[in-house]
């Protein structure tokens, strides 16, 4: 999963960029690895993988991973080449979904690069600059195809849509929103990956003092969630300040920390959890001597597809699936104690994985 991190400059996106990606990699004990100054990987949190790493006494541990891109602060004309925002976009257009960072504090010791906070402004001001980026390239598109299908009947459908689609964003409306007619059409339209197709989660920076009413009191993140209700859109609460600081601390001081401010879970595990949620996202896991690693797969994924996201050899010749539930295997000492109560099922073809599954794929080489 590849998460594209957008704001407005001084919002707290590098803060939260860098702490959240420091902290992955303490949090899973995975090294953060930096592809490019703009790019981190991290772990995904999962308290399972080490309960069945010690179960089975597994060599190494391989948790699932998230991509974070650091897109530099956008300012208005981005898309345009204003400000360093326009020479990075594209490095979005490959991700899965967007984190807008909104501010959502006051400090005068913060500078805004418009004199005020105004949420819903800022928002604008960004989707705006997303939405030029996406006319421009369709424009470009347009130009091209409208002449090609002169001679080449098959380009016509593409024509026909891009005849629906310019109008329609043209219209202030973010691609999500747009209805392909059919299957073909949903083909084309992904090819062109759109900023403002892409599932957005505004991630509401806040002082400390309003992390742990989760913002109900702050009139910004009430401005946010109003704003997401209206485009289907994902909010969560965090603050870059305190994430900066939880970045700093081993597993033991950063839970004690939580616990004193009132905190059940860190923003990135907020994060985590509002990105698979907005993308439909669930893992399964798998355990042996070798290696514990948890599996990223889409909800409603059958077990041979399931079983190909290991390895191709794995799908083309699946027999079955031996799977168990994390929780029946762990509440029963293991598969041994698991089977005796019959919670351990052979699943064929048609079987759906479902989050947590404890899977042992059977296949033919």
């Amino acid at each position: 999963m590849k998460l594209g991190i957008v704001g407005l400059p001084n919002v707290g996106k590098s803060t939260l960029f860098n702490s959240l990606t420091k902290a992955g990699a303490l949090a899973a004990n995975y090294p953060f690895a930096t592809i490019d100054p703009n790019v981190g990987v991290v772990a995904v949190p999962d308290e399972r993988l080490k309960v069945l790493t010690d179960m089975y006494h597994s060599k190494k541990t391989v948790p699932a991973t998230i991509e974070f891109v650091d897109i530099a602060g956008l300012v208005k004309g981005a898309s345009k080449g204003e400000g360093l925002g326009n020479q990075f976009l594209a490095n979005i257009r490959e991700c899965d979904a967007i984190v807008q960072v909104v501010r959502c504090f006051d400090d005068t010791n913060v500078v805004h690069v418009d004199g005020s906070v105004d949420p819903t402004r800022d928002i604008e001001t960004i989707n705006l600059e997303l939405l030029f980026s996406d006319m421009e390239i369709l424009e470009r598109r347009y130009a091209k195809v409208q002449k090609q299908a002169r001679n080449d009947k098959s380009l016509q459908k593409e024509v026909a849509l891009l005849d629906r689609l310019r109008p329609f964003l043209e219209e202030g409306n973010q691609a999500r929103t747009f209805e392909c007619k059919d299957e073909d059409e949903e083909a084309i339209f992904n090819q062109y990956g759109l900023l403002t197709a892409k599932p957005i989660i505004y991630a509401a920076n806040v002082a400390e003092d309003d992390l742990a009413d989760e913002g109900a009191s702050n009139d910004h993140v009430k401005a946010v969630r109003e704003y997401a209700a209206k485009d289907g859109s994902a909010v969560y609460v965090v603050s870059a300040e305190i994430e900066q600081e939880l970045s700093e601390l081993d597993d033991e001081e950063k839970q004690m920390f939580l616990e004193d401010l009132g905190l059940k879970e860190s923003g990135l595990d907020k994060l985590v959890k509002a990105s698979y949620d907005l993308l439909g996202l669930i893992s399964y896991l798998t355990s042996g001597e070798d290696e514990t690693r948890a599996w990223t797969i889409v909800k409603g994924t059958k077990a041979p597809q399931a079983a190909g996201k290991i390895h191709t050899d794995f799908e083309r010749g699946f027999i079955c699936a031996e799977t168990v539930a994390y929780k029946d295997l762990v509440e029963n000492g293991g598969m041994a104690g698991a089977k005796e109560k019959g919670l351990v099922g052979l699943q064929g073809k048609d079987y759906v994985v479902k989050d947590g599954d404890v899977i042992t794929f059977r296949f033919n080489v």
